[in-house]
């Protein structure tokens, strides 16, 4: 009988199970085992790279950062709460640029009550947007008409 990895002969078939199991067993468990390894190399690699493309798309400028700070620049001021959909619809309208608007919080930390300058601004609806000229929108604006409304270039 010949064992048919290693071409080593032997007089009985128990002999030569019992080579295969001590000689070459070990060899099919290290080969499993480097498997495994290449799985987890390769899992750490995906991990690594998903990483790297997060956190270069996270410093990506935003769609409307030029506009959202030009309507600062023209005197525009958007006021609203934190609690209120109205202006979170209106701050997704600018996506990660929203950061950049020239935005003041209306609402108490509680939800409450109503921050002074507000109040002096006789701020009654939100979102309120508030213009140099001194004319008022109560209502969600998109991009295009704060640009109109503005003076600014929606790119």
């Amino acid at each position: 009988m010949k064992c048919t990895e290693c071409d080593k002969e032997f007089n009985s078939e128990e002999g030569l199970q019992h080579h295969r199991q001590a000689k070459h067993s070990v060899a099919k468990n290290k080969f499993t085992l480097k498997k495994k390894y290449y799985w987890y190399a390769g899992a750490a690699v995906m991990v690594a790279l998903l990483g790297i493309w997060l956190y270069s798309t996270l410093d990506n400028p935003g769609k409307y950062d030029a506009l959202a700070q030009c309507i600062g620049e023209k005197g525009a001021t958007f006021y609203g709460a934190f609690w209120c959909p109205h202006c979170g619809q209106q701050k997704q309208l600018f996506g990660k640029s929203a950061k950049l608007l020239p935005y003041i919080e209306c609402s108490t930390p509680d939800g409450r009550g109503q921050t002074a300058i507000c109040i002096s601004k006789k701020i009654d609806g939100y979102p309120t947007w508030e213009f140099a000229d001194g004319s008022r929108m109560s209502a969600i604006m998109s991009p295009q008409q704060l640009a109109d409304k503005v003076g600014c270039s929606l790119e």
